[in-house]
């Protein structure tokens, strides 16, 4: 097995165990009937990033990238849809911004390698954003010296997944995947410090709380 393969390997067995951490959520708002205490954010920005990586997969015929984000693309579709079930918020208009951009790339971007490039910006500002949305809480975090609304074990899979994708664009030379997933391996080691500043001082509340994302 040659080292791109191993890559390919760890790309897609870290990046599944990542969007398997939101089953954690599913239990959480099954048992309280309530979305009060999950992000919707991740979710969002995820299936936009699924999306568009599965479209940029399928133009560019890269096996790794189709399989990683149809099973993304399919557990974040049910994390949304669970959270939309159980939430009292309106998130009608966040979801629409998933049809709007798939109509986009699929139906008024321009066609051939222009249509690769912008579909690859596109996505790397979607994976930008989906790293950065955990942090979105940082200043309530911060403040409450809580980190229960973030999840360690998103925390490592993500610093995995990201480590390992950023090493296979690098291998495959692509800097669309390479670079956006950078901030990835960034934003894991602010959340690694949060989890060792206030989830550490408090005894009496598990180290690996799980609330995802």
């Amino acid at each position: 097995m040659d080292f791109l393969q191993l890559l390919s390997w760890a790309c897609i067995i870290f990046t599944v165990g990542m969007f398997s951490t939101g089953l954690t959520d599913l239990k959480k708002m099954k048992a309280s009937q309530s979305a009060d205490n999950v992000q919707f954010l991740p979710f969002l920005t995820t299936c936009l990033n699924n999306l568009g990586w599965l479209y940029y997969g399928m133009l560019k015929k890269d096996g790794t990238v189709l399989l990683v984000n149809v099973i993304g693309a399919s557990l974040q579709a049910l994390y949304i849809f669970m959270y939309c079930y159980y939430t009292k918020e309106k998130t009608l208009a966040m979801v629409t911004v998933l049809c709007v951009s798939w109509v986009y790339f699929d139906m008024i971007s321009p066609k051939g390698d222009a249509q690769l490039s912008q579909l690859g910006l596109a996505c790397s500002v979607f994976t930008v954003s989906m790293y950065l949305s955990p942090l979105a809480d940082l200043v309530d975090i911060i403040r409450t010296h809580s980190v229960e609304r973030l999840s360690f074990s998103l925390t490592v899979m993500t610093f995995l997944t990201s480590t390992s994708w950023t090493l296979y664009g690098l291998q495959i030379h692509d800097l669309y995947i390479m670079v956006p997933n950078t901030p990835g391996i960034a934003t894991s080691l602010i959340r690694f410090c949060l989890f060792w500043k206030f989830a550490a001082a408090k005894q009496d509340k598990p180290y690996h709380k799980l609330i995802h994302t």
